[in-house]
């Protein structure tokens, strides 16, 4: 069951009037008149022929099952299914679901916003044809494509080929004034980068972007719950441990900052050395300059030590003249004796 509730007036009359006349008819014309006025084109002749490149290069990313949303008379649900893929179409015109079983595809009248079979398992969701503006809200269609698909499910979107993002309400027009005679209903038209910007808000991944024949179209991937769950988890870790970190680090008011780093006791001893290598070569202090008084002093107490050391040789050479008489006297007594 749907848990997004569709806008007001998100399902209009499409079961008689222009729209299941021109399906009938398998041409239009065909319009979507905005209340100014302005009108619309709606490409019905391509919409019931086979599908053309530019169709097919969409198909060729569709992974199964698909679910077509707004199929209309149903080519390429048909298509799908002739290449024995599974597909279901969905449209609230009656006209376009015969005209899809007609082809040999599978369809349901049923709105996008009502319950619908297989929802949460839907490989592809396709919104062709400018149908991502059912609904006037482009922001509601995508969560609830977002509720039909598989976890990593693909949507595939055709975007208006200009850059727009529109609001409006809208009557079906034949182009001869002959409009449905319901009440208008909303619609919105969107280009690539507005649906873009729309989708990233809405957490969707852009899986890819490209143009064909003059048409455009974007691919948007559904972020899988238990692998953003896993990313946040694993996301979660660092930035505790830069909080820790952060926390840890000390800031100019907090005690740690100002407090001194321990250090090893080797990191601050003092290198032990020689006491050669440093202990400084002894120097005879030159002495101070004296008075007059003590220099007349020392140069008697010279002097005194010169007369003293011309004294010795003269002593020493009377002990030795002494001692010459002792010695000959005492030859002397010794011859007489």
């Amino acid at each position: 069951m749907s848990t997004v509730a569709p806008p007001p007036d998100a399902v209009p009359s499409w079961c008689a009037g222009p729209y299941a006349d021109a399906l009938r008819a398998g041409r239009g014309p065909l319009f979507l008149r905005r209340t100014d006025g302005w009108l619309l084109p709606l490409d019905v002749e391509r919409w019931c022929a086979a599908p053309d490149p530019a169709d097919l290069s969409a198909l060729r990313r569709c992974a199964e099952p698909v679910l077509d949303i707004g199929c209309g008379p149903g080519r390429l649900v048909a298509a799908l299914a002739a290449l024995g893929r599974r597909a279901l179409g969905i449209d609230v015109s009656e006209a376009a679901v015969l005209h899809t079983l007609a082809l040999g595809g599978t369809a349901l009248r049923r709105s996008v916003f009502e319950t619908l079979p297989g929802e949460g398992r839907w490989g592809t969701a396709l919104l062709m044809d400018g149908n991502i503006g059912i609904g006037g809200d482009p922001a509601a269609l995508l969560a609830r494509v977002a509720e039909l698909l598989a976890p990593r499910g693909l949507l595939i979107a055709e975007t208006a080929p200009v850059d727009i993002d529109e609001r409006v309400r809208v009557h079906l027009d034949d182009g001869r004034g002959l409009a449905d005679p319901g009440e208008a209903f909303p619609w919105a038209r969107i280009g690539t980068p507005a649906l873009i910007g729309h989708a990233r808000a809405a957490g969707w991944q852009v899986a890819d972007q490209w143009s064909a024949d003059g048409r455009r179209f974007v691919a948007l991937r559904r972020r899988d719950p238990h692998e953003e769950a896993e990313g946040r988890a694993a996301r979660a870790v660092p930035d505790a441990q830069r909080a820790r970190a952060t926390a840890d680090r000390p800031t100019a008011h907090s005690p740690a900052a100002h407090t001194p780093k321990a250090h090893s006791p080797a990191a601050h001893t003092p290198a032990v050395h020689t006491a050669a290598a440093h202990t400084p070569t002894p120097r005879h202090p030159r002495p101070a300059p004296s008075s007059r008084p003590d220099r007349d002093a020392d140069r008697a107490a010279d002097h005194a030590r010169t007369a003293n050391h011309s004294a010795e040789p003269a002593n020493s050479a009377a002990v030795t003249s002494s001692q010459r008489v002792r010695n000959t006297s005492a030859g002397s007594a010794v011859d007489r004796s």
